[in-house]
């Protein structure tokens, strides 16, 4: 009796999966989404995708348990489907279990997660060393980009979207490959009432890329320099959402700009006024004003407050610093170039902080040079 009794939670495990997979069956085909859907399951789904031998999806399958990736490795052994396109190779990002199984997100949304994970193209862990930081990896999502936000050759180190690749090759079998990695690459806000296809956020990453094929495998060839994986959508959401409108239009505008001119930007602090009557102003001189409200270091407000007076803060406009021109001592409002800080960190993360102002910071030459 003992080897029958053995694996006795795979039932309540298995069954939890499937009523899932049912759900999001049923929510994708009437889900209203202005975003192309393919059905999950359909009468010529053979044909739609490849299929895997089952040898090579029972080893899967049997890997990603090995490794201790059991949600994933139930999903591919009951609906491989999920992780598949119409292109025969496939490599997948398996989320550790705790962090999947915590993720709350619609059925339908739940699919594009997966997409999001999953690449059209056999890419292994040397593939990923041999790239440039910042490049970009195309998605089964539509549209959407992971980018390779750190490599360590010496270290046999990738983040992805900052998200350590914590168990590469895990499968390397056949045309398919699968890494195991700590958290999913995207975040999702839990105040937002109705998550959509556009709540999944790509950071910036270049997209100057040249498919080669080799004997054995389909490499994406990652071409010129790496640029920044700030991420932008993310900041203009919050900037939109907290009352700093004007200002996020106006850097949505000119994000181009920054992406091709900011080369190698890890991290920055923005400084958000709520009244921004610039946004009307032409294209290049927008873009400048706008810059000049950016720092390309990240600051919170303590270590701004630490600076001394005078202290001059780099922009993104090329020999256009600010300047600290009062400190917080003797409980004076700490100042930039002579506009109050009013709303110190109203976001930061790692790669950024937001600091609402009082009013926009004046330039002294508009030119567009």
């Amino acid at each position: 009796m003992e080897p029958s009794c053995s694996h006795w939670w795979h039932a309540p495990f298995y069954f939890a999966i499937s009523i899932m997979l049912a759900v999001i069956a049923i929510s994708t085909s009437y889900h209203p989404n202005t975003k192309p859907q393919t059905p999950l399951f359909s009468s010529n789904s053979s044909s739609s995708y490849p299929q895997i031998p089952h040898d090579l999806s029972s080893n899967a399958t049997q890997a990603l348990r090995k490794s201790g990736f059991n949600f994933i490795a139930t999903l591919f052994q009951i609906s491989p489907e999920l992780f598949l396109s119409s292109s025969p190779e496939s490599t997948i990002f398996a989320i550790e279990d705790p962090e999947i199984s915590n993720v709350s997100l619609p059925p339908w949304l739940m699919k594009d997660l997966l997409h999001y994970h999953t690449l059209s193209s056999k890419i292994l862990m040397k593939d990923l060393l041999e790239r440039e930081q910042g490049s970009c990896l195309p998605t089964l999502l539509r549209g959407k980009n992971l980018a390779l936000t750190k490599i360590g050759r010496e270290e046999r180190l990738v983040e992805i979207n900052g998200v350590l690749v914590s168990h590469p090759d895990i499968f390397t079998q056949g045309s398919y490959s699968i890494h195991g990695i700590v958290k999913p690459f995207a975040s999702f806000d839990p105040m937002e009432d109705n998550p959509g296809w556009d709540s999944i956020h790509s950071p910036i990453c270049d997209s100057n890329l040249e498919e080669t094929k080799t004997p054995s495998q389909n490499i994406v060839n990652i071409t010129g320099d790496s640029r920044n994986v700030i991420p932008w959508t993310r900041i203009l959401r919050l900037l939109s959402s907290s009352g700093f409108v004007p200002f996020a239009v106006g850097l949505r505008s000119v994000l181009d700009g920054i992406g091709h001119n900011s080369t190698g930007l890890s991290a920055v602090t923005i400084f958000a006024p709520p009244v921004f009557d610039y946004v009307s102003s032409p294209l290049p001189i927008l873009e400048r004003i706008v810059k000049f409200h950016i720092l390309s270091e990240r600051f919170t407000y303590k270590n701004l407050a630490a600076l001394p007076k005078k202290a001059l803060l780099r922009t993104l406009v090329t020999d256009s610093d600010l300047e600290i021109t009062m400190g917080i001592n003797g409980g004076e409002i700490l100042s930039i170039k002579g506009v109050e800080i009013t709303a110190p960190d109203v976001f930061t993360s790692n790669m950024f902080v937001i600091h609402g102002i009082s009013r926009p910071f004046e330039m002294g030459m508009l030119s567009t040079t």
